[in-house]
């Protein structure tokens, strides 16, 4: 079975890559990235074929895809800032670009995987979050991931093909970049803690989020490979879990062993004050499904970070 992820050379795809190279019924993982905001060193060490180069490029995206039984398709301007700064570009990347590889995924039937995101849930603040609430962007990332959700499941009514539209929430895990202006919560905390410095917290702390270890995120994926799991509908890929930003710190000083100072900044535009996933439909796809405790995948993403020093690279 031939894998083509796209955004491979990111955090998520490249720990699916070390997944999916352990499959036995895998034996071809393509990757194409225009490593724009991934890293070929994410890479290193596996047998995945690398293609540089944009999914914009429908002639490089034809050729990536040739054989493939399935797409995941996780390239992407991510973040919520960052769209704010360049809401064209996230347009073009998360939206455009997403009709171009269901197109290319349509050529050759296979099944495609498409990452979208809580963001969509925006200025809805029922709590938890079910896939019926009203989708409400408030910002140009979570609109250009709406849309490629909504592409997705269209592909997929209007065309017979097989497609799976999962929610993610905050991931988080090794190989998460910790030193880009836009760098995720747990990954911008860690880099601080480890270089002595205070962490920085937009907003006064008590924002909650619904965090779920890379490691869960891999295994939905796989088993929805191998079993070729297709769904009409979004699903959230979470657990219903109710974390705060000071629930994280004092659970990263307990790792630690030590107090970790924080630098209370302004909210920032965009931003959502709570999250949390109703796990229903996920857990009826993937009956067999055991998330990684947050405690645990949080000590293994300090360990990671101890390891290699990501904010030295």
């Amino acid at each position: 079975m031939k894998v083509l992820i796209t955004g491979g050379a990111g955090f998520i795809g490249s720990n699916l890559v070390r997944a999916l190279e352990h499959d036995d019924e895998v034996d071809d993982v393509v990757v194409i990235d225009d490593l724009s905001f991934g890293s070929r060193e994410n890479l290193v060490g596996t047998a995945a074929t690398f293609v540089e180069g944009s999914i914009l490029n429908s002639d490089l995206l034809t050729e990536a895809v040739d054989g493939a039984s399935s797409v995941v398709h996780l390239a992407a301007r991510s973040s919520v800032p960052r769209s704010i700064a360049e809401p064209v570009a996230a347009h073009e990347a998360n939206a455009t670009g997403t009709m171009c590889v269901l197109e290319a995924a349509r050529t050759v039937g296979a099944q495609v995987i498409v990452a979208s995101s809580s963001s969509v849930y925006g200025a809805n603040d029922v709590l938890p979050k079910h896939e019926g609430l009203a989708a409400r962007p408030v910002s140009p990332y979570a609109a250009s991931k709406l849309a490629t959700e909504s592409y997705a499941l269209a592909w997929g009514h209007s065309y017979d093909l097989p497609v799976l539209a999962l929610r993610f929430f905050n991931v988080f895990g090794p190989l998460q970049p910790p030193l880009h202006a836009y760098a995720a919560v747990i990954p911008a905390f860690l880099a601080a803690a480890n270089q002595g410095q205070s962490l920085p917290v937009h907003g006064d702390g008590t924002q909650c989020r619904d965090f779920t270890f890379v490691d869960t995120v891999v295994s939905v994926i796989t088993d929805a490979i191998r079993r070729r799991v297709s769904h009409l509908e979004p699903v959230n890929l979470a657990f219903g879990l109710r974390i705060t930003l000071l629930e994280v710190i004092a659970e990263m000083e307990s790792i630690l062993g030590r107090s970790l100072p924080i630098d209370f900044q302004p909210p920032r535009a965009g931003d959502v004050p709570r999250s949390q996933a109703d796990s229903g439909v996920l857990r009826s796809l993937f009956p067999d499904l055991e998330e990684t405790p947050f405690a645990e995948g949080l000590r293994a993403t300090a360990d990671w970070f101890a390891e290699a020093r990501p904010w030295e690279i």
